[in-house]
């Protein structure tokens, strides 16, 4: 799929040489510093959490991955997939602040829910497809900022902030994306309020949304039955 391609290349470009001293990671102190497991092949750096591999003893695969040109399995309740591509997935990522992911969404209504990146702005743009996208700030205000995406639109979710994307079209749709860290984290809304483990207490939830012991049990039930 050569448009992934073009498009993958050019957000990866952007972040690169847009995020410089304000990039969400540390600078790196080096070329690079591949990320090792094997504790006997270390030259004893630990960086970011990754230990570095020997620079000798380097490869190119250690800076590859492949596999964006494969649609992501999308028949789960939420109609969406994530295909990650961060340090886990590229060793050579470690220390140097950068990460790609490719998202595909079910026809009429697949969703990427409401999430954070607690270490990442992301910048994405749609292959495919038409997306309904959106953030909303922080309080006291949590305005949402929201827009429809057509092929070829790109749109920034600052770090941290609450965002989605839902398919409002009729069929699949992807959109890649970049991130400023090689390990962005996320954080989903309702997996993380409901889905806890173990549970936050409901009272501190009924509480929090104003709502009966019974609304909070019912809200609890699709996201417990995973774990």
């Amino acid at each position: 799929m050569k448009s992934v391609t073009y498009f993958a290349g050019f957000l990866v470009f952007a972040l690169v040489f847009s995020g410089g001293a304000f990039a969400s990671d540390p600078s790196p102190l080096q070329d690079f510093c591949v990320a090792i497991n094997d504790p006997g092949l270390v030259n004893n750096a630990f960086v970011n959490g990754k230990f570095c591999k020997d620079p000798n003893l380097v490869k190119a695969e250690d800076f590859f991955s492949q596999g964006l040109d494969v649609a992501g399995n999308t028949s789960n309740p939420s109609g969406s997939n994530v295909t990650t591509v961060n340090v886990d997935k590229i060793p050579g990522l470690n220390t140097l602040g950068i990460s790609l992911v490719r998202i595909d969404y079910a026809p009429n209504g697949g969703i990427n829910p409401p999430h954070t990146h607690p270490r990442a702005t992301e910048i994405l743009t749609v292959i495919e497809g038409t997306l309904n996208v959106g953030f909303v700030t922080s309080n006291p205000n949590n305005t949402l900022f929201t827009k429809v995406l057509n092929k070829g639109d790109v749109f920034v979710f600052p770090i941290g902030l609450i965002h989605f994307q839902q398919n409002i079209g009729k069929t699949p749709a992807v959109a890649i994306a970049a991130l400023n860290s090689q390990n962005a984290g996320v954080i989903t809304i309702a997996n993380a309020v409901f889905g806890s483990k173990p549970a936050i207490s409901r009272d501190v939830l009924t509480r929090a949304f104003q709502v009966g012991a019974a609304v909070i049990k019912l809200l609890q039930a699709p996201f417990m039955k995973q774990y």
